[in-house]
């Protein structure tokens, strides 16, 4: 796994309690550089992600979408374009050692995508909302029913082939990055496979599914954007 170059991007809105971990987490062995993406944060996510070694954007306009794009905005001015990518949250919520198992799929069995799944894994009691959980069924229903796709999760935990990422021609700056990527890897017909990941309850607040605002925003979101491509 050592030979392939691995770049992880990690959005990062007010994680300043978390986002040193997750940085810190991530097994260095494998991974050539680790992006963190500061989405207009007003407390020291910034400070303590510089501290932690990682490389640190600032994108002021807010959107997670935004966050990811500003990263792969960064990676394609690389002199050396890695082989893989890897998204990650920056709430500590999944387990970053586990990079390793996610990427297997893509370096030993040539698959495209993978989808770290917090249905198939070990989810901690509270670590996902009522709301979460029925509204990654949902979707997940819904574009099984359409695009004849089997996913479990919307998972924001994912690792792709960096050249297979570019072809999808990603656009979404809000909530709808994470169904985009999957309902255009199901269009593009890539080899995409899901592996269990574990998941723990986040540190701090969610500003998605912490609020009622957040969570209507969201699922509105990914409903709109699975019918967008139909």
């Amino acid at each position: 796994m050592e030979k392939n170059k691995i770049v992880v991007i990690i959005p990062a809105f007010n994680e300043e309690n978390s986002v040193g971990k997750v940085v810190n987490d991530i097994p260095k062995k494998l991974v050539s550089n680790i992006i963190v993406v500061n989405n207009n944060s007003n407390d020291l996510t910034k400070i303590n992600a510089l501290a932690a070694g990682a490389i640190v954007l600032d994108e002021p306009t807010q959107g997670y979408g935004n966050a990811c794009l500003k990263g792969m905005a960064f990676v394609a001015e690389m002199k050396i374009k890695p082989d893989i990518i890897v998204f990650i949250d920056a709430d500590y919520s999944d387990y970053p050692e586990e990079i390793e198992q996610l990427i297997k799929p893509i370096v030993e069995d040539n698959y495209d995508i993978v989808i770290g799944s917090r249905a198939l894994g070990q989810r901690e009691s509270g670590s996902m909302t009522p709301q979460q959980i029925f509204g990654n069924w949902l979707a997940t229903s819904l574009m099984k029913l359409f695009y004849k796709v089997s996913y479990t999760d919307l998972g924001p935990f994912r690792a792709i082939r960096y050249q297979k990422l570019l072809d999808l021609k990603m656009i979404d700056k809000t909530y709808g990055w994470t169904v985009e990527m999957q309902l255009k890897a199901a269009m593009q017909k890539l080899k995409v496979t899901e592996v269990p990941v574990t998941y723990r309850v986040r540190i701090g607040h969610s500003k998605v599914s912490g609020t009622v605002k957040g969570t209507v925003m969201a699922g509105y979101k990914i409903i709109t954007t699975i019918f967008k491509y139909l």
